[in-house]
């Protein structure tokens, strides 16, 4: 589906500057009780009020915004990056003389590919860029987005009372956009603590803190708009919200009433980079595990179960005879844990260590949150009957890049079944297609543009190696497959289907 040009979905860090910018940062020193509290090693929160504990609207965010702002901070970092020295002469765009200078190989101008005056003269100058974070321990741990500091040679973090310090990277994870900093304090520093952003609720009132656009300290309320969503990461878990987060408020906290940390300001929705009220922070409950494993390791060490997996559809819970369309579905299972412990292609995952799994991205995200090297329960439908699974999680980091086994090949000539001409796949079909010449099933040599294999996207060059959750080796094995989905009354069938390598069930109907 093609999306409209004009939605742009932007992190909310601050913009490299080439120019040094000079926000206006509040001066006021921390408040005492922030300053005992850091002292006493304890959390800053929200000041008991009727509207905290009603959860309804303030009269005013004020006293909020007082108690936990002493732990929020502004972070600059600086990077060097190499530009072109420009030297030729400034003619407008499209002038028929900067083709005679490109061409001439004079400074200035870009060069087409392979002249040797392409990269003149470089000139490395020093990039500013903008972020927020929040301090999450007295002795100065502070926590951001991994985008804000990325790249960065050197960090400076600003507190609202208006002190700098230095930082340092203690670790940082791409796959959710979290870093953790440190400090060096000659005292003990004001920090605030992560709540559970599993009991924030659509319609709830936060509050984000951040530096927006390089301005400064400031403050913005609105509700949660949304839960749960997904972008583009393997573990996304946003809050959505109205609250206004621009360029700047990227790794800023995002706080309820108790004044509690339930998200990091991570990311935008906008066609023209400001706010429009859809802003996205990275759920505590994700953040918190990060930050614990960075802390102490300076790594993430995510669960890893071993098995490719895909949504369970209601065609594909219809066809193995499952109640409803939950659980995640097992494609492939290379060598691994899971194949250790006899998982099977086919297998639909519904319960892992005593929770039911709802979907694949359940099912990830709760994996990751396991820990390395202990023995889990898995729970999976197989045959129509639950079977108990005790799975020994591996390390996902050490594991990225597994492949699959191999299978046998098969000759026969080609057919019509269900909507598609299939033939048996030899060895020279699989070399053309770029797949295992000891391949077997059945390839793929047409659909019917009309048909159900069709809508559910199958084309020419699939390859089905199982149906009915048995390998199919010839077209006679495919026939037979339908004959028995039939016989029990069954009106689909689930097929395994390859391309490129990669595996997937689909439910064909058979009627």
């Amino acid at each position: 589906m093609n999306r409209p040009a004009s939605r742009h979905l932007l992190t909310a860090s601050g913009l490299a500057l080439l120019v040094a910018l000079t926000p206006v940062f509040a001066q006021e020193p921390a408040t005492p009780d922030a300053q005992d509290a850091a002292n006493n090693n304890q959390p800053l929160v929200a000041p008991d009020s009727h509207a905290r504990q009603q959860q309804v609207m303030p009269e005013s965010f004020a006293d909020l915004v007082e108690k936990v702002s002493p732990a929020v901070v502004n972070i600059t970092t600086t990077s060097t990056v190499s530009s072109p020295l420009a030297r030729g002469p400034q003619l407008p765009e499209g002038s028929p003389f900067s083709d005679l200078f490109r061409d001439f190989g004079f400074p200035g101008f870009p060069q087409s590919e392979g002249n040797p005056f392409e990269r003149g003269p470089q000139r490395e100058q020093r990039s500013n860029a903008l972020g927020s974070g929040f301090v999450v321990s007295s002795d100065g741990l502070i926590v951001t987005n991994n985008h804000v500091i990325d790249g960065a040679d050197a960090i400076e973090v600003e507190f609202y009372s208006g002190q700098r310090l230095p930082a340092k990277v203690i670790g940082k994870d791409d796959k959710t956009d979290v870093a953790i900093l440190r400090v060096e304090s000659d005292t003990p520093l004001p920090f605030v603590q992560f709540g559970d952003s599993d009991k924030a609720r659509v319609g709830d009132w936060v509050l984000a803190l951040g530096n927006p656009l390089g301005q400064g300290f400031s403050a913005s309320t609105g509700i949660v708009s949304a839960r749960n969503r997904a972008l583009s990461g393997t573990y996304d878990d946003f809050i959505q919200t109205d609250a206004a987060i621009n360029r700047g408020n990227s790794g800023g906290p995002l706080f309820n009433l108790d004044g509690e940390v339930i998200g990091v300001n991570t990311a935008i929705l906008s066609p023209n980079g400001g706010s429009i009220g859809i802003g996205f922070s990275m759920a505590s409950n994700v953040v918190s595990k990060v930050v614990d494993q960075l802390e102490e390791f300076g790594e993430t060490r995510r669960g890893w179960l071993g098995v490719k997996i895909q949504p369970v559809t209601q065609d594909i819970a219809e066809s193995l005879g499952l109640a409803d369309a939950k659980g995640a579905m097992v494609t492939d299972v290379p060598a691994g844990p899971a194949a250790d412990a006899g998982m099977k292609a086919g297998d639909v995952i519904t319960g892992f260590d005593g929770g039911e799994v709802k979907d694949p991205r359940d099912l990830v995200r709760r994996v990751a949150d396991a820990p390395v090297g202990e023995a889990v329960d898995v729970t999976v439908q197989r045959d129509g009957e639950p079977v108990e699974l005790k799975v020994t999680l591996g390390r996902r980091e050490l594991a990225e890049g597994t492949g699959s086994g191999k299978v046998d090949s098969a000759e026969e000539t080609a057919s019509d079944l269900i909507g598609m001409t299939l033939a048996p796949l030899t060895p020279e079909i699989a070399a053309e297609l770029g797949v295992s010449r000891d391949m077997q099933g059945l390839v793929v040599q047409s659909v019917e543009p009309t048909s159900a294999a069709a809508d559910r996207g199958l084309a020419a060059g699939d390859v089905i190696t199982e149906a009915g959750q048995q390998p199919v080796a010839s077209l006679a094995d495919l026939e037979a497959r339908i004959d028995e989905a039939r016989e029990a009354g069954r009106k689909s069938i689930l097929v395994m289907v390859r391309r490129a390598g990669e595996p997937r069930f689909v439910a064909l109907p058979v009627e």
